[in-house]
């Protein structure tokens, strides 16, 4: 099955975990993600199947944008509700207008320290690792991008928050900055993704109903029209024998096309046969071939 979908992830699941449930209900074994989510996260985790986990390479890093709820009163080895409480309950004494103004400080680009128990990598090794060996990974800022960061409610020492930010950026990290400056603790208690880059909630299914279309045998009808993969590439519909000479790597002539640079060949309306890079004029050469 060659194809894109767009998953609602459910809490208490592993990103490898969900893949593995996918593979399952779909019969295809070759799956990859554009982008992870914690375990306690839900929402929008969007999924290459068969022949099109080669696309990957064409998505890059995408803003994301999350809704959830941060917990003020203590932090947490993890940054999150999953953790161990590493400091003493202190009680909240802040109003929501004074954490708005300090959710405005974190607006824009900022410095980032990813938080001890995450994926970064350290000579190789995911910081997580070190931690849980009982080791201090030494991990380095990183510049990211807060596009969005607002406080929605206030209500017994959680707040309620909708933010967006670029890809290499932790919502966790923010919960645990924040509570250091208003000098009581603080940890992410829950978090949904809305977005990431093109992919939305509305579009994404949730696992259940993934796996009921799976025994139905009609998962594959449920996922995006090809046509409509990576919009900012041109399509183009190619002949029988113009598809037979990508298919073996050759060049070929596409002449309603001269400043294209990539364009999506396909065979009628749904086989993606490759994609294409122009080398000169109307010429263009395949990067990849997917059928």
């Amino acid at each position: 099955m060659n194809g894109l979908l767009i998953l609602d992830k459910p809490a208490g699941m592993t990103s490898h975990d969900v893949v593995a449930r996918v593979r399952r209900a779909s019969g295809e074994s070759s799956i990859g993600h554009l982008g992870t989510l914690d375990p306690m996260a839900t929402g929008v985790l969007p999924l290459l199947l068969g022949k099109f986990t080669r696309l990957a390479q064409f998505y890059g890093s995408h803003e994301k944008a999350y809704t959830g709820t941060i917990r003020f009163g203590f932090s947490t080895d993890t940054y999150d509700a999953e953790g161990t409480p590493t400091s003493e309950p202190a009680q909240p004494n802040f109003t929501l207008e004074l954490l708005r103004a300090h959710a405005a400080r974190f607006r824009g680009e900022i410095e980032q320290m990813p938080p001890p128990v995450s994926a970064k990598k350290i000579a190789g090794k995911p910081a997580y690792k070190i931690a849980r060996a009982g080791g201090t990974p030494e991990l380095k800022p990183v510049r990211i991008t807060i596009a969005g960061f607002s406080i929605e409610s206030l209500e017994s020492g959680v707040a309620a928050f909708s933010m967006r930010l670029s890809a290499g950026g932790y919502v966790r990290a923010v919960a645990h900055a924040m509570g250091q400056a208003l000098g009581c603790g603080a940890h992410l208690a829950s978090l949904r993704r809305v977005a990431s880059g093109p992919f939305t909630i509305d579009q994404a299914l949730p696992l259940a109903q993934v796996e009921e279309l799976g025994r139905a045998g009609t998962l594959a009808d449920a996922l995006p029209h090809p046509r409509t993969l990576l919009p900012n590439i041109p399509s183009v519909t190619a002949d029988e024998q113009t598809a037979g000479r990508i298919r073996n790597g050759m060049q070929v002539n596409l002449p309603e096309f001269s400043q294209a640079a990539l364009v999506k060949i396909f065979l009628r309306q749904r086989d993606l046969v490759a994609i294409g890079k122009r080398i000169a004029g109307t010429l263009f050469q395949p990067m990849i071939v997917l059928t």
